[in-house]
């Protein structure tokens, strides 16, 4: 993995070591760059495969044309797609996907997308015809922001590197304060939350020339008529789900897996293990959990269980070399500003800051780590999908909180939106660009729509979360989850498959049975484990009550009165998902001063 960037129509100078010292993190290993007329690529990577063959920039000249490469991310088709290429005449001096991605581009141009099973962002400079292809993966695993500024164009993995460009300001204007107010940590596909920083969406590619920048979208999830029955459907989800997961071990480095103790992650391991074994080694496997965890955990409907049980089950029974990473509740709070960096925006609060901690820990051992994001979205596993009241309701059905949202927004900003038509306009708009077939069921139409939401708006937050606090960390991780023939094929599975036994993700258990064992295979659904330690509550609470005795731009943002009335009582539903309850939902708030003051944030109203 690896962080990659441009200027294009634009000085560059001084300006390259700049905005390549803001990648180094994702790219601990090595930096380069091209630099032409008009044209500067800059590339800073974490080995993973082919140390030798595979730096970038990297070019190709075929048929009259020289083709320059920045990539980030990785191909689970390499060998296959290698194949097809060399039998029309190419030849391959290193085994790197980064090559074979480029010649790939170099034969097919925009054609070549279709044809990659991988995440990736890149972008390829065509030297004779001064002209830039940008394109992102399917699912939006790995990020791309842009920039259309001063006559030209300036690209990068994360925003911090766009920002780094000195005529570049980082501006908020009303609508990207509503989006960290009425929609954060989720956000608009597409926005950048700055002003005029946009981010290529999943699945699009375009080009740039002559001062011109074309977007297109070349991927969706369309729907389908499906012909199969339960247990063919079944063992193709099982086919899926094993081959995806194999695909994705391919490294030349030590490989790992997160290993909560739920379904996704137990998956995973389990197939990874089993052919670590056949080949044999043992699989390193992770865990996170938090101090005193045991004596405060307390159930809800969210989180019936605590994980430990089931964590040292699967270890027992796969023979793990299993490492857990326990946190305190001042470690936790300790990561707030380097999380709320990595992200270069307000997140997920702790539970950004413990992910980030424990990528560190997992980093010291091995460099790629497979984890069980995505599922949920593409099963239906979260509680939303099959709670009829909320699922029926308009709105984010993770965010089902608009009026707390809205008491949110300080009086200086309040007159600039109307906060609940812009959420509902964003809602509507999604439901509206899901494909449906003529004559779906109300049942299964709802349930496209909510397929869709949750691919386009929840996922992509989980999604940025894991890229910015393993890539913060130089630790790759994938989602074997995320392959994108999963995602196509279980949207047109009907509702009633996926629902198998009124089990969350009920269709997935089944398909596994053999691999995991019954306790764990039909465990409820658990989240992510966060911290139930009341000093963690207490602390971010203190620091919170500080702020309201201080003028500081969090005050331009936020209501003084909601910090206060959060302070004293309890949220109806939790801020974000299932996680945000009222710490979280402080450390948030502690996030955006972290964010507008580390980022010297123009307000724009």
């Amino acid at each position: 993995m690896c962080a990659i960037a441009g200027i294009l129509d634009l000085p560059a100078g001084g300006t390259i070591h700049r905005m390549l010292r803001t990648m180094t993190k994702r790219g601990p290993d090595a930096t380069a760059y091209l630099e032409e007329e008009c044209c500067t690529l800059l590339h800073a990577r974490l080995v993973v495969v082919d140390n030798a063959g595979g730096a970038q920039p990297m070019s190709v000249t075929a048929e009259g044309e020289t083709f320059t490469i920045v990539y980030n991310g990785e191909l689970y088709n390499t060998e296959d797609l290698r194949g097809e290429l060399q039998k029309l005449g190419h030849s391959f001096r290193s085994h790197s996907d980064t090559e074979v991605l480029l010649h790939a581009y170099a034969q097919f141009r925009d054609g070549c997308l279709p044809k990659l099973n991988g995440i990736f962002a890149f972008a390829v400079w065509e030297h004779k015809a001064k002209r830039l292809f940008l394109a992102r993966d399917r699912m939006g695993v790995k990020p791309l922001f842009y920039k259309l500024h001063q006559g030209g164009l300036l690209f990068g993995s994360e925003i911090k590197t766009i920002l780094a460009y000195p005529t570049v300001t980082a501006q908020l204007d009303p609508q990207g304060a509503a989006e960290i107010l009425l929609l954060g940590p989720g956000r608009t596909p597409g926005c950048g939350i700055f002003r005029d920083v946009m981010e290529l969406e999943p699945g699009c590619c375009g080009y740039y020339e002559a001062g011109r920048l074309s977007l297109c979208r070349w991927w969706k999830l369309l729907d389908r008529e499906h012909r199969e029955t339960f247990e063919e459907t079944a063992e193709q989800v099982r086919w899926l789900v094993k081959d995806a997961i194999q695909r994705q071990m391919v490294s030349d480095v030590p490989i790992g897996t997160f290993l909560s103790g739920g379904l996704d992650s137990s998956i995973i391991t389990a197939v990874i293990s089993g052919r670590m074994r056949e080949q044999g080694g043992q699989l390193p496997t992770f865990s996170v959990d938090y101090t005193d965890n045991d004596k405060f955990f307390t159930p809800t409907k969210f989180q019936p269980n605590s994980d430990g049980y089931y964590i040292r089950l699967m270890q027992e029974k796969l023979g793990t070399e299993h490492h857990w990473c326990v946190l305190t509740p001042q470690e936790l709070l300790g990561h707030l500003e380097e999380a709320t960096h990595a992200r270069d925006l307000p997140g997920m609060a702790d539970v950004d800051f413990s992910l980030l901690a424990f990528c560190k820990r997992i980093r010291q051992r091995v460099t790629v780590a497979l984890s069980g994001e995505c599922a949920d979205e593409i099963f239906g596993g979260y509680p939303w999908f099959r709670d009829p009241e909320i699922r029926d309701r308009d709105g984010f059905p993770w965010a089902q909180n608009t009026l707390q949202r809205c008491e949110t927004v300080s009086p200086a900003l309040g007159g600039c939106f109307d906060g609940e038509d812009y959420i509902r306009s964003r809602y509507e708009t999604t439901c509206r660009e899901s494909d449906i077939l003529p004559g779906t069921s109300p049942l299964e139409r709802r349930m496209k729509e909510m397929a869709n939401l949750n691919q386009r708006w929840f996922m992509q937050t989980l999604l940025d979360r894991k890229d910015r606090m393993s890539m913060y960390s130089g630790l790759e991780v994938r989602v074997p989850f995320c392959d994108h023939r999963i995602a196509e094929y279980l949207y047109g599975v009907p509702w009633e498959f996926k629902d198998y036994q009124g089990k969350e993700k009920g269709l997935l258990r089944h398909a596994m049975e053999g691999i995991l064992p019954p306790e764990v295979l039909w465990r409820k659904k658990s989240p992510y484990p966060k911290t139930w330690h009341p000093q963690y509550l207490q602390m971010v609470a203190e620091r919170v009550t500080q702020l309201l005795n201080q003028d500081v731009p969090l005050w331009q943002l936020v209501s003084r009165d909601a910090a206060r009335k959060l302070l004293e009582g309890e949220q109806s539903w939790p801020w974000y998902g299932q996680l945000m309850g009222k710490a979280q939902t402080l450390a948030y708030l502690l996030q955006i001063q972290e964010w507008l003051t580390r980022y010297q944030v123009e307000l724009m109203w």
